[in-house]
């Protein structure tokens, strides 16, 4: 009879687990507000959905990153008590 293939489970352990619980000491991707961030939801064609992924992939990027820095130009910080 065959041997039945070993399962991973959800989540693999780490192969060096003192580099992983370093990992955790790393600082936030973005240092801005302490590195808090809010989830934005958007509703996208699904042709533009596509276009974004091919530049982003293009570039470099992860989608994510490459629509953070879209925003961030956009829409730069402003002086306290300037609404616009």
């Amino acid at each position: 009879m065959s041997k039945r293939p070993t399962r991973r489970g959800f989540a693999s352990r780490p192969a060096d687990p003192e580099h992983w619980i370093k990992a955790a000491d790393a600082p936030p991707r973005d240092s801005d507000a302490d590195g808090v961030t809010a989830r934005l939801t958007i509703d996208v064609t699904r042709e533009l959905r596509g276009r974004i992924k091919i530049v982003a992939f293009r570039r470099g990027q992860t989608v994510a990153d490459m629509l953070r820095d879209l925003l961030a130009r956009e829409y730069p910080p402003t002086s306290e008590g300037d609404p616009s």
